[in-house]
């Protein structure tokens, strides 16, 4: 589903009237230990702070215009996606319900109802949730939202706008891959401004379906997706995603617990972000192409920072 620029202009515009952009920082500590010029893209830097409110916005506002009669939504997440769609929903008036896995983070159920929701627990990972989600709307009248849309994409691409208009002539951004709007948002941004920059997908290795999907030339899924970096953990990937990156993407990496735990303190270390594992991951992929990537200006998405404290205690003492 290509976009042009101007369509991705309307987008911005719209979610300019609840966000600023956020900044890209070429970062020099990052820099000097990877030799190369890294930025960032500081999606930890929004009102829900992760990417994901970008698709929030320009969804529910497709939605209000284009189901009047819609009253309620439903969806399933592991925090980010719940957390815009909340912000944007109830807003505009509507009702929400959001399924997460049994045992989800705590502070993302806790963020999502701080923003109206209803959080119900439900299966044991996220793709169980989303069955469930997509029951209860036909059984309750709700309006589904799914982990994939053309708006959400639309929406989303936004940050790729703004990081290859600020900085046109990267080599490469490396993207974390969950249910894939991240990484297609950055490859429409890429084709719509008619850039060469490649685009790299990350995974973790415990949920590997994109990487395995995408080196198959098929849609493969996992018996599991255990990983802390709970954004990635994702046991299928999304059809109408996978066709996209299948594509736009130039690879796809996997990287492992460790190596995303050591990307988020190289994070704090060298710029003082929190990066949640699945923010993390972009940069774990990158670390693990240094050698590649020598004396070339590269960008990672830091695409979230919602990690409970816990976890980032023990990840930034050296845990994992």
């Amino acid at each position: 589903m290509p976009f042009t620029r101007a369509a991705l202009a309307d987008a911005a515009a719209l979610i300019y009237r609840q966000m600023p952009p956020t900044p890209q920082f070429a970062w020099p500590l990052l820099g000097q230990r990877l030799g190369a010029e890294v930025w960032v893209k500081h999606e930890n830097h929004t009102p829900t702070g992760a990417f994901k409110i970008r698709g929030g916005i320009a969804f529910i506002d497709w939605l209000r215009r284009t189901h009047p009669e819609v009253r309620g939504i439903v969806t399933a997440t592991r925090g980010n996606h719940g957390q815009a769609q909340a912000r944007a929903a109830v807003a505009a008036g509507l009702t929400v319900k959001i399924y997460v896995p049994q045992g989800n983070a705590l502070e993302k159920n806790a963020a999502m109802r701080g923003f109206g929701a209803e959080v119900v627990e439900f299966g044991a990972d996220f793709d169980s949730a989303k069955a469930e989600a997509m029951r209860v709307a036909a059984a309750e009248g709700l309006f589904p939202v799914p982990p994939f849309h053309p708006e959400l994409l639309r929406g989303v691409a936004t940050y790729g706008l703004e990081l290859l208009t600020a900085v046109p002539d990267l080599a490469t951004i490396y993207v974390p891959i969950g249910c894939g709007s991240g990484i297609c948002g950055t490859i429409a941004a890429r084709d719509a401004l008619g850039l060469t920059t490649e685009v790299v997908g990350v995974v973790s290795t415990e949920a590997a379906a994109a990487k395995l999907s995408f080196e198959a030339g098929r849609i493969v899924e996992t018996a599991s997706a255990n990983t802390f970096a709970d954004g990635v953990a994702v046991r299928a990937p999304v059809p109408e995603a996978f066709a996209i990156y299948a594509k736009g993407a130039a690879r796809i990496l996997a990287v492992s617990e460790t190596e995303i735990a050591e990307a988020v303190r190289i994070f704090f270390h060298d710029t003082h972000n929190l990066a949640e594992g699945a923010g993390a991951v972009g940069l774990a992929g990158l670390i693990q192409e240094r050698d590649r990537q020598q004396g070339k200006r590269v960008a990672v998405i830091l695409s979230g920072a919602n990690m409970d404290t816990d976890m980032t205690a023990r990840v930034l003492a050296g845990a994992l």
